[in-house]
């Protein structure tokens, strides 16, 4: 069995629920790779190989070691589970799409780790908010995009079913980091001449919610418009 990790909801982050409510220690329990940000949404998190790297909200890469650093949301995933070996003679955002479709994947949360070498990549990093927390929307407004040509790297990230939009970002939610560990982020866009690695199927989806952070109990989802604030949040997946 393949078991996909989230901590908290996509909704939360949109009502302002930006504090951080689980410890890298306790994310790294359920998996080896993964994405995610840290408290206040405070730049781009990337879990590869067991490694935890953070973009911040100015480009830079570092290397996070302290497993009591928070978040408050992340999707992780053991790399040990069972895969499969997937390959693209041309890398982009529309391959992964199709990598969907054409498996019949649309009903279930998928993740990749891809690797290769790009000729062109494109991200971005929200910038670390104090409180009180705007919205995941409002910061949208204030993050950077960064591209980079000719780097090579790895690319992780999940696709989520339409079915949980609000709880996940439906679609792909990917994030990217060069091999040299100088670039990476959210991924907005990228062009690939070959990308190779693993593509995993999970048949179990864990949600953990984050019960005992006071401001997680007491948020309201507006669902009024919320596929919308979703989708400008996490940006185009062309």
């Amino acid at each position: 069995m393949a078991t996909v990790y989230q901590h908290s909801t996509l909704a939360a982050l949109m009502g302002k629920v930006l504090g951080g409510s689980a410890t890298l220690a306790e994310l790294k329990q359920h998996g080896d790779a993964g994405i995610g940000t840290f408290d206040g949404l405070d730049g781009e998190m990337i879990m590869v190989d067991g490694e935890v790297y953070y973009m911040d909200g100015e480009g830079q890469i570092h290397h996070v070691t302290d497993m009591e650093k928070t978040v408050p949301f992340a999707t992780v995933h053991h790399t040990s589970d069972e895969k499969q070996k997937v390959s693209f003679s041309a890398g982009n955002m529309k391959e992964m799409v199709s990598l969907i479709s054409d498996r019949q994947l649309e009903n279930t949360f998928s993740g990749v780790v891809l690797r290769g070498s790009f000729n062109h990549m494109k991200v971005r990093s929200a910038p670390k908010s104090e409180r009180p927390f705007p919205s995941l929307s409002e910061i949208t407004h204030t993050q950077r995009e960064f591209e980079k040509d000719d780097v090579d790297g790895v690319l992780i990230g999940y696709y989520s079913p339409e079915l949980y939009q609000g709880t996940v970002a439906a679609g792909w939610h990917v994030h990217f980091l060069s091999d040299d560990r100088t670039f990476g982020g959210h991924v907005l866009g990228f062009d690939a001449n070959e990308l190779t690695g693993d593509l995993t199927i999970f048949d179990n989806y864990e949600l953990h919610l984050p019960i005992h952070d006071k401001e997680f109990r007491e948020h309201h989802v507006d669902m009024d418009g919320l596929k919308e604030g979703v989708a400008a949040a996490e940006g185009s997946q062309d």
